[in-house]
């Protein structure tokens, strides 16, 4: 492996071997709507859009131009970006807005612009900027939205891309509500020479990355209106993205039809309702619960491993906390 060469992995990016339960189970295409069938209204109201985020307005300002610009009455932000911050802000719609709360545990990627205050060899710099990796202790700064409480947050990787002179630019993967400048800032100290962030740009969160997926507000006025005036959706549905991406990286347990209106109207999961899940679901863990054509019905927490969900015959299973799917999607069966 080259000098800074690093794997550059988050949690969004484990993959989950799937466990079948029941091989028969079988799904009626007569009910629901898969992410992918969904018509274009219902597709605004379940989706999630990849913004690129440009500097200058606010997390909230970019989110009220959308509300103002599709005329929703909801919408929410996956993770707030300073007013002079550009990059990836996941911006959820309508009935999606409550999924942003699963990118937390899906981490954050940046990369950086660090200005040194005085003269550090290259291999100093090199050397310090790594045991920055693994957990560290922050106190969020003067202007946050949060308690200034000291609080331990893990950096996954930081890869320095290129030093020029006191310039430093890196890239880094982090734990979410990790501060980026007050990162900078002890690496500066630890340094012994000090630093400050010159620039900042969001390039992930969680599945959200800088792709084909990721639009800015240019582009979204742009295709809203090829959509409204001259009946031409496919740009438009190409940059919302269905509310279901947002919980690639959580573990899942996919159940039967006959289960899903009853998880609807506010049942937990119990265990005869899981058709396959994932391997590696511990108790508490944040898990999906999934249609078998891949629909997002709740989230909640599980109360049994997998290897439990698997054996067992009876008992709940996950803990359901919000529901996504309307209760009118699958019939009652119960």
């Amino acid at each position: 492996m080259a000098r800074d060469e690093v794997r550059r992995i988050l949690p969004a990016d484990i993959k989950r071997e799937v466990l079948v339960k029941d091989e028969k189970a079988e799904t009626n295409p007569k009910w629901g709507f898969p992410p992918e069938k969904r018509p274009m209204e219902m597709h605004m109201q379940f989706g999630i859009i990849n913004l690129d985020k440009p500097p200058g307005p606010t997390s909230h300002e970019v989110v009220a131009w959308i509300k103002r610009l599709f005329n929703l009455n909801k919408a929410g932000h996956g993770g707030t970006l300073d007013p002079k911050v550009s990059g990836v802000l996941p911006v959820a719609l309508e009935r999606a807005t409550r999924v942003v709360q699963a990118l937390l545990p899906a981490g954050k990627e940046y990369v950086a612009l660090m200005h040194l205050h005085g003269d550090v060899p290259e291999n100093k710099i090199r050397a310090v900027m790594k045991e920055f990796e693994g957990e560290i202790i922050q106190r969020p700064p003067l202007r946050s939205a949060v308690k200034r409480r000291l609080r331990t947050r893990k950096v996954y990787y930081i890869e320095i891309l290129e030093i020029d002179g006191k310039d430093v630019l890196f890239r880094v993967g982090v734990e979410a509500g990790t501060y980026i400048r007050s990162l900078i800032h002890h690496i500066g100290l630890a340094l012994g020479v000090g630093a400050h962030m010159a620039e900042l740009r969001r390039t992930r969160s969680g599945p959200f990355k800088e792709d084909e997926t990721l639009v800015t507000l240019h582009d979204l006025i742009d295709y809203y209106h090829f959509w409204k005036d001259d009946g031409i959706e496919e740009y438009f549905r190409k940059a919302i993205q269905p509310m279901e991406k947002a919980v690639e990286h959580l573990p899942k347990v996919w159940i039967r039809d006959s289960a899903v209106a009853a998880v609807t109207y506010g049942a937990d999961l119990a265990v005869p309702g899981i058709v396959k899940l994932n391997k590696g679901i511990k108790k508490g863990d944040l898990v999906a619960v999934m249609t078998l054509k891949d629909e997002l019905v709740a989230l909640g927490k599980a109360t049994m491993t997998s290897g439990e969900m698997l054996q067992r015959s009876k008992g709940i299973a996950v803990d359901v906390d919000k529901v996504f799917m309307p209760r009118d999607w699958y019939p009652k069966l119960w």
